[in-house]
């Protein structure tokens, strides 16, 4: 087990999960510069780490994360700096890592998820929410349009019209209703969600790794190509899987009518 304890974002591995949690409770997790460099630090971390096989991504206190701490961006705009670069350097690069490490990644949301916070979440692999959860699309209150990849996965997770009315009328839409629209896999009540997000990543993190790796591949690779290029897509991620370690072993296990064991390779 190794443990960080970052001023501003908790880096900890445990049984193969790496869990990150965004740590300004005070500030609802509200996302300043220092902080959107630490979590992308924590995300390259767990990706390279060959014995991290899933991620927990959760927030401190009473919020998973409330967005950009506007506090910070009015200092930006006070002094002329505007954005001052943060969605093409902070936000995008946070939300390739998220979708493109090829390990699973577990959103624990603990309460409000606002803006990017919202964005974090969904651009994660499953999210559960706790019954005080909610999800914010707070841009337009603030005369600003969407970022954080949320033009790009929440019409993917409830279609366009519901997203264009999320991003629109910027309304909180609370945990019951986000799992009846997609936007979450499971909503638990708030005292079982670390326990419940944990037991899933711990799953996730004893199963085969590699064909985790290939579900998101082909899955981000389709939802943007034609049927031939997805077929084609599948069939090279296929081959790469055959050769691993946690098939042969499967499928061996398989015919002997046993469980198999999976090592990540």
């Amino acid at each position: 087990m190794s443990d960080t304890d970052a001023s501003t974002v908790r880096y900890e591995v445990a049984d193969a999960v790496a869990t990150i949690t965004l740590n300004r409770p005070d500030a609802m997790n509200a996302l300043t510069a220092e902080m959107k460099a630490a979590l992308l630090d924590a995300l390259v971390r767990a990706r390279d780490d060959d014995a991290v096989r899933a991620v927990l991504l959760t927030g401190s206190g009473r919020g998973f994360c409330s967005g950009q701490d506007l506090r910070e961006h009015v200092g930006n705009l006070e002094a002329g700096r505007g954005l001052h670069g943060t969605v093409r350097e902070h936000y995008n690069p946070i939300i390739r890592a998220l979708v493109e490490t090829p390990k699973p990644i577990v959103a624990a949301v603990n309460g409000i998820a606002a803006g990017a916070g919202a964005g974090v979440a969904f651009a994660c692999d499953l999210r559960i929410a706790a019954e005080s959860a909610a999800f914010l699309m707070a841009f337009a209150r603030v005369g600003l349009g969407p970022d954080s990849g949320t033009s790009w996965t929440l019409q993917r997770l409830v279609g366009r019209a519901q997203a264009m009315e999320m991003l629109m009328l910027a309304e909180p839409v609370a945990a019951g209703q986000a799992m009846a629209l997609g936007l979450v896999h499971r909503v638990v009540g708030d005292a079982e969600l670390a326990d419940s997000a944990r037991e899933l990543a711990g799953r996730l993190a004893q199963g085969p790794t590699v064909a985790y790796g290939a579900v998101k591949r082909a899955v981000n690779f389709a939802s943007v190509h034609d049927l031939d290029e997805a077929l084609e897509r599948e069939a090279e991620l296929q081959e790469a899987c055959a050769e691993t370690e946690d098939h042969k072993e499967a499928t061996l296990a398989f015919v002997n009518k046993q469980k198999p064991t999976f090592r990540g390779r």
